[in-house]
């Protein structure tokens, strides 16, 4: 059963008063400016660790995306509403970033500047301030002012090369890899390495968070594996790519998948067994019989469901498992167990990651709703021109 958390409103538990410890991170203060993709998600990244992130929505939104409503990447965020483009949208954001630890912002390089928000302005105004910058190509380079999505940032950094099949074009893994684990999460790592610095030198400065770069520094295990001569420039031929028989996935029966990794001798011995070819293929590192023991392997497989096999490795140590679908996943006992998945305000979503035994995180707030706690941002952050007029 998934572990349910009781709804409230965007921003309703930062109300005046003694903060509490909601994180690492409380007491740290964000600065979002509205994005789509990694932007916002390295920015719930630091509202589920605790700190209170304030995003500047635009009117109108941001012109691609979800509904506000359902835009899990805005939990545990409040939201104020402010024309970037009009007299005194820069000036209230200032304000804000006076007030702030970090900034986080996704625009092409030089956009923030021409709208009077890039690090000049902002580090002028709190020199202590850490300025993230998220972008596909960075701040610099040929490319730099040009339009880009993930699939384009992986490809150029060779990592969009070793997904797949050695016969078939390149597989999209999703926008997982590049917009969020090369792009996101090296955002918030250098904007914490670089608040690290600037609460012990009282120096701020700019995190230049490229996609590119962070697609590229994922495979620097691979680079080093090339270089030794144990892996090879091609996609499907090595341990780790699909081309190894017992590290990959394979057909059930019944239309399902189960993945396949016993990659050290006794886990493989294990799972030998089990599957029922122990004796079929003594020497499993007998690369010539690669492609025989990967279609014993698939045969082996195809002769039951995947709830059969699933039932057939449960509680061994063969490193096999079924692969499950996104509405599947919060359902499986290990991670109902662990709360992996909880429910809040009727979304089912993945719990904050990872996990503090002194300062515990967790979902405690809804997606924030475009301007709903000007009013409180206001009140809090002590930036009286956030406050609505009458004739808001």
């Amino acid at each position: 059963m998934l572990h349910r958390l009781c709804h409230t409103s965007g921003g309703s538990q930062m109300a005046n008063g003694p903060r509490p410890v909601h994180g690492p991170l409380t007491g740290v203060r964000v600065v979002e400016l509205a994005g789509i993709g990694p932007g916002p998600f390295a920015a719930m990244l630091l509202a589920d660790l605790g700190a209170d992130v304030v995003r500047v929505d635009r009117p109108g939104g941001a012109g691609i995306g979800i509904a506000p409503a359902s835009d899990l990447t805005n939990r545990n965020k409040r939201s104020v509403l402010l024309d970037l483009k009009g007299d005194e949208g820069p000036a209230r954001v200032l304000d804000l970033v006076e007030r702030a630890d970090i900034l986080i912002e996704g625009y092409r390089p030089g956009v923030a500047e021409r709208l009077g928000v890039g690090p000049d302005a902002c580090l002028a105004r709190n020199p202590r301030l850490v300025y993230g910058r998220m972008t596909g190509w960075g701040q610099d380079g040929p490319l730099a002012e040009r339009a880009g999505h993930d699939i384009a940032y992986l490809a150029l950094s060779g990592t969009l090369s070793m997904i797949g099949k050695p016969d078939e074009p390149p597989v999209v893994p999703a926008n997982l890899v590049g917009d969020y684990a090369g792009g996101s999460l090296y955002l918030v790592v250098g904007v914490l390495a670089a608040l690290q610095h600037a609460r012990g030198h009282g120096e701020g400065q700019v995190v230049d968070a490229a996609i590119v770069d962070g697609a590229a520094h994922l495979a620097t295990m691979i680079h080093g594996m090339l270089a030794a001569g144990s892996w090879q420039d091609r996609r499907g031929a090595n341990l780790l790519d699909g081309g190894c028989p017992f590290y990959g996935t394979y057909a059930t029966s019944d239309g399902g998948h189960m993945a396949v990794g016993p990659l050290e001798e006794k886990f493989y011995a294990e799972f030998a067994a089990l599957l029922g070819i122990a004796d079929a293929f003594p020497d499993r590192w007998d690369v010539a019989r690669w492609d025989e023991l990967r279609a014993a392997v698939a045969e082996r497989f195809s002769t039951r469901t995947r709830a059969e096999w699933t039932e057939v490795f449960d509680g061994t140590d063969a490193c096999v498992a079924p692969v499950l679908s996104l509405t599947e996943a919060p359902h499986h006992p290990h991670l109902a167990a662990r709360s992996t998945f909880v429910e809040h305000g009727g979304l089912t979503q993945p719990a904050p990651a990872p996990r503090f035994s002194a300062t515990p995180v967790s979902v405690r707030g809804g997606p924030a709703l475009p301007g709903a706690d000007t009013a409180a941002v206001a009140a809090d952050w002590d930036v009286p021109g956030l406050r609505p007029t009458p004739h808001d």
